[in-house]
């Protein structure tokens, strides 16, 4: 999966929105408000998911390309290193879970704003 591709996928998702609030390098997907992907537009190609704090561990010891959030609370989020080793069905799996980690923790009011297109 290349930079594009994780867009599109990404993009594709209900109610996302894409911005760069840390700098004009860091590029992130939100849902309600909430990041829920990072990734950087420079250097070698990673991504940063949200991901279920057992789920996470088992990934890590289960994948090379995948360790502990950088620059994240490494209990809840991982980098996955985009160099071609991962499958790319196992990063849209991924994608998922971390998208649905981040629309199930937001507040019921933020939900039905979402899903009526009421603006946040």
């Amino acid at each position: 999966m290349d930079i594009e591709t994780l867009r599109a996928y990404c993009l594709s998702k209900p109610h996302v929105s894409e911005d760069l609030p840390f700098d004009e390098d860091t590029l992130v997907f939100k849902v309600g408000g909430k990041i829920f992907v990072l990734t950087g537009l420079s250097g070698p190609f990673s991504i940063n998911l949200k991901c279920d704090p057992e789920y996470a561990l088992e990934l890590r010891e289960q994948y090379a390309a995948i360790r502990p959030g950088y620059h994240m609370n490494k209990r809840h989020w991982n980098t996955l290193d985009m160099d071609g080793t991962l499958a790319p069905e196992l990063v849209r799996l991924l994608i998922d879970h971390s998208y649905a980690l981040v629309y199930a923790s937001l507040t019921k009011k933020v939900r039905t704003q979402l899903e009526s297109g009421t603006d946040l």
